[in-house]
């Protein structure tokens, strides 16, 4: 399988919409904020899931479309859009090969998706093409630093390689990364580190949650139907995480800050 349709499958299984709404949904709002997203501009977000920012956007008054590897999220979206009294365009689309004109676009956006492409310097050139000059780009991804790396850090040995040329995720979450990648192609950049909080009852509920819905893990524990004691070794190491890794006041929902960088460009003129 490729490795393109092995991503697509990943993240198609379990409920992305569910575990989006549980833990990254409240940062679609802060994106909206920093891009300055307004009335009558044309949106782009990209590697969207089921419109964490696509629909903020589209409730800001602009008109979207929502591009994701994974088509499978669009009809909770969809849903979602709807019980929001917002209407939004779905589009099946790859971060590094976007479906679109180049200055298409007004404002493009990604919260904690494109970042999952392999080829970072690709997905920047996407970016900023389809963005009209003068546009913005706005994005949150995960930094090196923060709490993402430990997470994964619990299933890479149950995972496939990544790809030879695949770069880590988070080092869109590195400033001197991001200025690399767009260079010239930007005229201003402006990047902030934030941190969002994810709150559930208890760290074995933080497990059950991830489990069930976040498709990546899904998957590694599909892989392990066969494997009992690897599946009881790895529900002890993600039990570990989540106990150790949990902020929250003792008798309190367990709580998980994940920090990550608010990236907002200009594009060049």
């Amino acid at each position: 399988m490729d490795p393109k349709t092995a991503t697509r499958q990943a993240w198609a299984r379990g409920d992305y919409h569910r575990f989006a709404k549980a833990t990254v949904w409240e940062v679609g709002p802060v994106i909206v904020e920093a891009c300055g997203i307004a009335p009558g501009q044309r949106v782009l977000d990209v590697a969207a899931g089921s419109g964490n920012v696509a629909i903020r956007a589209a409730e800001a008054g602009a008109s979207v479309i929502a591009a994701d590897l994974t088509p499978e999220s669009f009809e909770a979206g969809r849903r979602e859009a709807q019980a929001r009294g917002v209407e939004l365009e779905w589009v099946e689309a790859d971060a590094e090969s976007l479906p679109f004109e180049d200055g298409a676009f007004d404002v493009v956006t990604s919260c904690f998706g494109a970042m999952f492409a392999p080829d970072h310097g690709r997905v920047a050139q996407e970016l900023t093409r389809v963005c009209r000059p003068g546009g913005t780009v706005g994005l949150a991804s995960f930094t090196p630093e923060g709490l993402l790396p430990a997470f994964f850090e619990v299933f890479t040995p149950y995972m496939p390689p990544s790809p030879p040329a695949a770069l880590p995720p988070v080092l869109w979450g590195d400033e001197s990364h991001v200025r690399d990648l767009f260079g010239d192609r930007v005229s201003s950049l402006l990047l902030e580190r934030r941190v969002y909080v994810e709150r559930v009852a208890d760290p074995a509920a933080y497990c059950a949650l991830c489990k069930e819905t976040f498709g990546p893990i899904v998957t590694v524990y599909e892989g392990l139907e066969d494997a009992p004691d690897a599946v009881a070794a790895l529900d002890r190491s993600f039990l570990d995480f989540a106990t150790r890794s949990n902020t929250g006041r003792p008798g309190g929902p367990a709580e998980y800050p994940y920090e990550y960088l608010l990236a907002v460009a200009r594009t060049a003129a």
